[in-house]
């Protein structure tokens, strides 16, 4: 029996296709537009519901007529600066000078400047002051006229009488400005300047050309006498804003202070990148968004209790991928179940925790990444499309608040995503990315993978080793305590169509063997013996043959104490005309 069934690993090399696995655009349903009753304004783009993804938002400019089947695969740019070309280097440059002249006029923080005064605005408050500034000279006229025993009225008739007056009278008028002054204290000082730009009469000019004088300085001087005014309704209050001694402010993004070291460099490369290193579009994005993190109180947020939502299961971190970036699980199938659909969507307020959860979410996840240049500073997302025409096209509070979500992360975290892997896609859903594969650009698509059901599992393998890969999409990965951990590394293998495959494990002398096993699918018989070195000797079964459904989805997991050398031999015998997938791992133990 077991020399029937043995057969060396090294016999199944046969690589698998991969005609089913789509390295294309992005999975984004129907166009939705945007209720009037939404908080946050959702855009009338393509739905994007499953897809919680922090990447930018592009337009393409690039159709594509045929179906694509495989696409070049995005790959991360370096963010070290001197790998970078010129005309990046130059770009970065540009960028952080226009951050630091921002830190140093306090333009991230400050409110925003008051809306200028129209000149419209500005004719009417000049025409109230005009009549103010007549009433004023009217009183300082009055004034003069009145008849007083001061000195400085006296002389006022004396003037129009100027051919007559002696010289001695010329005299006393040099003599006695002084204390005109010191009476006319409290009198505007504009009538002392009336009284100083009064020329001296002489004795051949005519009083009525004095009096001429005298009226035109009048007028002078009551039109100077309301700049005064205007002078000194601007008060002081422009003064501090002219001190060029204020410190730059400090501003923080992810936790990471602008311009305080390399780090801050690799957040304005995403930025950068986010949209096409030009390099104003750029800034304007980075203050739309310090802005935004202001806006919606980011650091509280951080702080804030937002478990018992029982959303753990929806989105969620998981290993990472074979490159060492964290891996984001996306499964909204989960929302099959009324009771938390109802918990999560049954009003705003829900709807909008749900938010603020998702984005806390993405908050502490990024708190996690390495921003230095050598370091991993993006995600790869998975996002389970099972169950999703239900999901898409009846769940309409589901498909408002991902968009919602997605939004938000599209405008306020550029250039996190690395990877975004579909899987379980529907069988319509080829057909519905050829219509809208022309709004995205190609860098954007060369991130997205897809892959239908029967080869999710497969294509998660490229990316992700299957130790890492969570037990339900078709890796070892389970919770809890378990004979192995994620740094047991596992074998992938093919079970060929219509044959039995097998694996052998050497063994010594009273030495105990664990292993673990799976095929995804299964639908295949699975059994375990023990064949000894020595010839002459007995072979052990370890499990009977038995069949194991494609709905069971186990990994197998056992162990043996072997009472001498020899090996372990796993047989599977696959009768299907479809190739499985084969995971397995083991270890030696010492027995006791």
């Amino acid at each position: 029996m077991a020399e029937e069934t043995k057969k060396p690993a090294s016999d199944e090399t046969t690589p698998a296709t991969t005609q089913e696995v789509v390295v294309s655009d992005v999975p984004v349903p129907e166009k939705e537009s945007t209720p009037q009753s939404e908080p946050v304004p959702v855009p009338e783009t393509p739905e994007k519901s499953a897809v919680l993804v922090p990447e930018e938002t592009e337009a393409a400019t690039v159709t594509e007529k045929a179906p694509v089947t495989e696409s070049a695969s995005f790959k991360e740019e370096s963010n070290k600066v001197e790998e970078l070309p010129n005309p990046e280097q130059k770009a970065l440059a540009e960028l952080k000078q226009l951050v630091q002249d921002a830190l140093n006029k306090h333009e991230f923080t400050a409110p925003p400047p008051p809306p200028p005064v129209k000149e419209e605005e500005k004719k009417p408050e000049a025409e109230a002051a005009e009549p103010v500034a007549a009433a004023v000279a009217e009183e300082e006229k009055k004034e003069e006229s009145e008849p007083s025993t001061d000195a400085a009225p006296a002389e006022t008739p004396a003037i129009a009488e100027e051919p007559p007056v002696p010289e001695a009278v010329v005299e006393e008028k040099k003599e006695t400005p002084p204390v005109v002054v010191e009476e006319k204290k409290e009198i505007p000082p504009v009538v002392v300047e009336e009284k100083k730009e009064t020329p001296p009469p002489a004795d051949e000019e005519d009083g009525s050309k004095a009096v001429e004088e005298i009226k035109e300085t009048i007028v002078e001087v009551t039109a100077t006498s309301t700049a005064p005014v205007e002078e000194t309704a601007v008060p002081a209050e422009e003064v501090p804003a002219t001190e060029e001694d204020v410190a730059p402010e400090e501003v923080s993004i992810w936790g990471i202070p602008l311009l305080a070291d390399e780090r801050s460099d690799v957040i304005l490369l995403k930025f950068l990148r986010a949209r096409d290193f030009k390099v104003k579009e750029a800034f304007a994005m980075l203050k739309s968004v310090v802005a935004w993190r202001k806006e919606f109180n980011i650091d509280e947020l951080l702080e804030e209790d937002l478990s018992g939502l029982g959303l753990e299961k929806v989105v969620y971190n998981h290993g990472v991928d074979k490159e060492g970036h964290p891996v984001c699980y996306n499964a909204f199938g989960a929302f099959q179940d009324n009771e938390l659909y109802q918990n999560t969507f049954a009003d705003k307020e829900k709807m909008n925790k749900f938010l603020r959860w998702r984005i806390q979410f993405m908050e502490k996840s990024i708190r996690n990444l390495d921003f230095s240049p050598d370091g991993i500073c993006t995600f790869v997302q998975v996002i389970d499309l099972k169950n999703s025409p239900g999901l898409y096209l009846y769940k309409k509070e589901l498909r408002q608040a991902t968009n919602r979500a997605l939004q938000l992360l599209q405008d306020n975290y550029p250039e996190f995503v690395a990877k975004q892997v579909f899987i379980n896609v529907p069988w319509w859903y080829p057909a519905y990315y050829r219509m809208i594969n022309a709004l995205f650009t190609t860098r954007t698509k060369s991130k997205f993978v897809f892959a239908g059901a029967s080869r999710s599992a497969e294509t998660l393998f490229k990316y992700i080793v299957p130790e890492q890969v969570p037990v339900q999409y078709g890796g070892l990965s389970r919770e809890g305590e378990q004979e192995f951990t994620i740094a047991d590394p596992a074998t992938e293998d093919t079970v060929k169509p219509a044959s039995k495959h097998t694996i052998e494990f050497p063994v010594t002398e009273k030495s105990n063997l664990v292993w673990e096993a799976r095929v995804v699918g299964w639908d295949v018989c699975y059994g375990a013996e023990f064949v000894p070195s020595a010839e002459g000797g007995y072979t052990i079964i370890v499990e009977k043959s038995r069949k194991i459904a494609a709905a069971n989805e186990t990994v197998i997991t056992n162990n043996y104490t072997a009472p001498e050398a020899g090996k372990v031999v796993l047989t599977f015998d696959n009768q299907t005309s479809k190739r499985k997938k084969l995971v397995y791992r083991s270890k030696t133990k010492p027995s006791d």
